[in-house]
């Protein structure tokens, strides 16, 4: 029996019941909330098991979001690096694009199903409010999304797109203005409006059954690369690796391989640096820690509150991360490992200058991690998840990094 034959029931043992990984997860909440969210995990595990429901959200990937999404091979980029060949699963042609859809048409079609009016999110980069937006103009509901005010700054072609799809955009001013206040601004909303809405998280992060339903919608992901990998090569890539900041889009690429024969990368923003409130690189400086109702690895202080954290990514910049994470990391099946931004920006230009594929700040910190191993390793195959497209960094990149040419000498 090799290691990653004991991985092989991971989904049946992952979460417990009650919503734990290991000694992550759970889910500690408000009095007030604690009938809301057995209604949801009530209803979830009704509907997860359900043919109708299963080959509805089919007929919604297929024809609305546009899945499958392709795999490609980069030979222009990865012959300029060396040997080995970098592939990317392009989730950023996925419609809105990014894969936040993927679980937002779940969590939409959920919403229905128990009856919900409206709803509810925080969003950071602004591809889950997009993809919220989207979700809840097909489904005809309601949709507010709370957005911190540097982020409403950094994307504002992704606010105007929320907008125009109906989305009251909420915007929050408080603490750092980012991703963590507006996970708080959106719960307090929640809990003032929970019989007629339904607070769907942007990442596998939050209390049970949120990190158990997002995994469960992203999952797609992985197991069409899986597919398609072998389809192309006739092999397992080596190596995968997706960006890390609650890790929605990683959770949904590694669970699918978690039993193959294949080294697994979760890559964080070092942001400027190791210094506090330089960096929003959990898994490399955190410890346990409690926020927004569950356990997992925090940037914390002393007293267990949550540090200031940066990334030049808005999507990256939350002290957490979800709890599955941090119990991938501790049973050691998965590598986490952090890069500057000075290293996802040089990805960022290069992938977009010899491959002619944008990738959003995100995507391009994963990248940058396989950049790397491309760099260390001879003749490995590494896949990414290309989690989303770049067209809603553009105006912050020209205006901070101009057209890259200090990435391309």
């Amino acid at each position: 029996m090799n290691k990653y034959s004991n991985f092989n029931n991971y989904i049946k043992e992952y979460p417990t019941e009650d919503g734990h990984f290991g000694p992550y997860g759970g889910s500690i909440l408000p009095p007030e909330l604690i009938d809301a969210f057995k209604e949801i995990d009530e209803a979830y595990q009704t509907i997860c098991h359900s043919a109708k429901f299963i080959n509805e959200l089919r007929r919604i990937r297929r024809e609305f979001q546009g899945r499958p999404t392709p795999v490609y091979h980069c030979e222009r980029l990865s012959n300029k690096l060396g040997t080995s060949q970098i592939y990317l699963k392009r989730e950023d042609l996925n419609h809105t694009g990014a894969h936040k859809l993927n679980h937002c048409m779940g969590e939409g079609l959920l919403a229905t199903f128990m009856g919900k009016k409206k709803l509810i999110a925080e969003t950071g980069a602004g591809q889950h409010g997009v993809a919220l937006a989207t979700a809840a103009a097909y489904f005809g509901l309601q949709c507010e999304i709370h957005m911190g005010e540097v982020d409403i700054a950094k994307q504002a072609p992704n606010v105007t797109r929320m907008k125009i799809l109906g989305a009251k955009v909420i915007p929050v001013s408080s603490g750092l203005k980012t991703l963590k206040e507006a996970v708080d601004s959106a719960f307090e909303a929640y809990m003032h409006d929970y019989k007629d809405s339904i607070y769907c998280i942007g990442s596998v992060v939050g209390p049970h059954p949120f990190p158990l339903m997002v995994r469960d919608f992203q999952t797609v992901v992985g197991i069409e690369a899986r597919e398609q990998f072998q389809e192309m090569t006739g092999l397992l890539p080596d190596a995968i690796c997706a960006c890390v900041g609650g890790g929605s889009n990683s959770i949904g690429l590694f669970v699918p391989f978690l039993a193959d024969p294949v080294e697994i990368y979760g890559i964080e923003p070092l942001g400027r640096g190791p210094k506090i409130g330089d960096h929003a690189a959990t898994m490399t400086f955190g410890s346990r820690g409690r926020l927004h109702g569950f356990d997992s690895y925090l940037l914390q202080d002393e007293k267990g509150q949550p540090l200031p954290v940066y990334s030049i990514a808005s999507g990256l910049d939350y002290p957490g991360v979800g709890p599955e994470h941090a119990n991938l990391k501790d049973l050691g099946r998965v590598h986490y490992e952090a890069v500057s931004d000075e290293e996802a920006m040089e990805a960022f230009f290069l992938l977009s200058r010899y491959e002619g594929i944008i990738p959003a700040i995100e995507s391009a910190h994963a990248l940058a991690g396989a950049i790397k191993m491309a760099r260390e390793k001879r003749h490995a195959s590494i896949l990414v998840n290309l989690s989303g497209r770049g067209d809603k960094d553009l105006e912050y990149v020209v205006e901070h990094y101009g057209t890259g040419e200090r990435f391309l000498k």
